[in-house]
């Protein structure tokens, strides 16, 4: 299997073809009512309450930090990700958007996307998040199933999802995806069905279709629940994406489904390699540094009490991407999207050759995994069922020792 050399330069020629991408502002509220068994993202359940205010200030001090690095450039979208950001109030809400304004350039037309989960939503707040600035919300639905919420450890009930969508629409708040999953203990294709039908009643702009995967490190790789099999898996994946293709949902990532118009911007930017800060506990970010030829990515502290006191004095870990790393980084991303990506994003995005790709892409084209086209490469429907070994393809070789 060839793989991508490690000892890739980036040349005098890259300091031409690396172009500055957009950016993006990432959030992140690391609490929970209760962390749930699958989830393995850097989230911790809010027994005994949380120090808003103490969060805030850091975010404060950590946002005016790296907006220094971002040297006046323009936002296009602001995610606020957890965690459950929905368990901070509006008011805490508004406080980080007023920064950011304070500190960045926005966009005038600036896509604000919430997480909320349907158990934290008090009435009349999705009307108050959107005086504070946000015009679009990511609710975590996950089944409409009660038996299959349980099983996932989930707070809410169906009826609150559907109470939490009324809030929604109460608000003004049409732009609103919908998070599903399938494959889920004791579910089957009908269930996985029933469950997108229901979406469908609540008239989202976005769904979000992900299949439930055991991760190490959660409850359940410890205590693996019984799941449905792969074929069982592969035909309800089949039905679902018909059903949302039948009801006008365009599926334009490999978990991401659209109504004309309300593909989400911030997820674009990401799998499209541009750039995006990330503040709060354990956010990760990406800086592109055209005239230095440089990609940049920084990290925070994963815990909150650490980033707090990391935030103050202005810490936090940043490094320089080997450009041996860039092709399987932007792969990584790039290859989600359904309609691929053009040979000179590869360029402006790493500031390395295209010849550094195309001989792995024409091996897995002649082997029926990527499609060809005008320029631009795509995952195949087979590609994109075995995208993980497709993109190891791109992984730097390890340099083999000397005995």
């Amino acid at each position: 299997m060839s793989q991508i050399p490690r000892t890739i330069s980036l040349q005098l020629a890259a300091l031409t073809l690396l172009k500055t991408p957009p950016l993006a502002l990432y959030v992140h509220f690391p609490w929970c009512v209760r962390k749930c068994p699958y989830c393995d993202f850097n989230s911790y359940a809010a027994r005994e309450g949380f120090a808003e205010q103490s969060y805030l200030e850091a975010l404060t001090a950590d946002l005016e930090a790296q907006a220094q690095a971002a040297g006046g450039r323009e936002v296009i979208s602001i995610f606020l990700g957890g965690g459950t950001p929905s368990l901070f109030t509006p008011g805490a809400i508004a406080r980080v958007l007023e920064a950011a304004g304070r500190h960045l350039c926005l966009g005038t037309d600036l896509e604000v996307t919430l997480e909320a989960n349907p158990g934290t939503i008090e009435r009349g707040r999705f009307a108050e998040y959107r005086a504070a600035g946000v015009n679009r919300v990511s609710l975590g639905a996950q089944s409409f199933d009660a038996g299959r919420l349980s099983a996932l450890g989930r707070v809410h009930t169906p009826a609150e999802t559907f109470r939490a969508v009324e809030e929604l629409h109460a608000a003004g708040i049409g732009n609103f995806n919908l998070d599903l999953m399938y494959g889920l203990p004791g579910q089957d294709a009908a269930g996985a069905v029933r469950d997108i039908e229901e979406a469908l009643r609540l008239a989202p702009a976005h769904v979000s279709h992900y299949q439930l995967t055991v991760e190490p490190g959660t409850v359940f790789a410890g205590r693996r629940p019984v799941l449905p099999d792969e074929e069982v898996v592969e035909q309800m994946l089949a039905l679902c994406r018909e059903r949302l293709s039948e009801a006008g949902f365009s599926q334009y990532e490999v978990s991401a489904y659209a109504a004309a118009g309300r593909r989400c911007r911030h997820n674009l930017n990401y799998w499209r390699f541009g750039d995006y800060l990330g503040i709060g506990a354990g956010a990760h970010g990406k800086l592109t540094l055209a005239t230095a030829g440089q990609v940049w990515r920084s990290e925070q502290p994963r815990e909150p009490r650490r980033y707090v006191a990391a935030a103050r004095q202005g810490a936090g870990n940043r490094r320089s991407v080997p450009a041996g790393d860039l092709p399987f980084e932007f792969m990584l991303n790039a290859l989600r999207l359904v309609e691929g990506f053009e040979e000179q994003l590869f360029t402006r995005r790493t500031g390395l050759a295209w010849e550094t790709v195309a001989p792995t892409l024409e091996r897995l084209a002649d082997q029926g995994l990527i499609v060809r086209g005008e320029k631009r490469y795509c995952a195949s429907p087979l590609g994109l069922r075995f995208l993980n070994d497709v993109l190891t393809r791109f992984l730097p070789e390890t340099p083999q020792s000397v005995g």
